[in-house]
C-alpha cells in the first residue's frame, strides 16, 4: 500500500462498549489492570495504550501491536485458550460489544 512504512508491525485498534445493564465499566478496569495486560505480554502481545473517552464514559479503547498478521492470530488463538483468561472472564464477567480495526503505519509517522 502507498503511504506505509515497509517495516510497519500490525497494529490493532479495539474499542468495548458495555452493553446496558450488561456489567460495569471498572470491572473492565480492573480486569485489564488486574490480570488481562499480562496475559496479553505473557503472549507476546505489545500493548501500546488505553484509553477512556470523555464522551463516552461506557467505552474502553486501547491498541495493541505484533510483528504481523500472522504473529497476531498466533497470540490471540493463545490468549484466548490460556485457562488463566478463562477463569478471569468467567469471574469478570462484563458483557462488552467489540469493535476492532487492523492498521499499518505510515511512512511519516513516529511509530512503526
Amino acid at each position: 500500500m502507498k503511504n506505509t512504512a515497509k517495516d510497519s508491525r500490525c497494529f490493532e485498534l479495539r474499542t468495548y462498549t458495555v452493553r446496558e445493564g450488561a456489567g460495569n465499566i471498572d470491572v473492565l478496569h480492573s480486569r485489564f489492570r488486574d490480570h488481562t495486560n499480562a496475559l496479553f505480554k505473557k503472549h507476546g502481545m505489545t500493548i501500546v495504550g488505553f484509553w477512556q473517552p470523555v464522551a463516552k464514559p461506557d467505552q474502553l479503547i486501547y491498541i495493541l501491536a505484533y510483528k504481523d498478521a500472522a504473529a497476531r492470530d498466533a497470540a490471540w488463538a493463545a490468549f484466548q485458550a490460556d485457562p488463566e483468561w478463562m477463569k478471569v472472564r468467567a469471574a469478570m464477567a462484563v458483557n462488552v460489544q467489540v469493535d476492532n480495526v487492523f492498521m499499518v503505519a505510515t511512512d511519516y509517522g513516529p511509530i512503526k
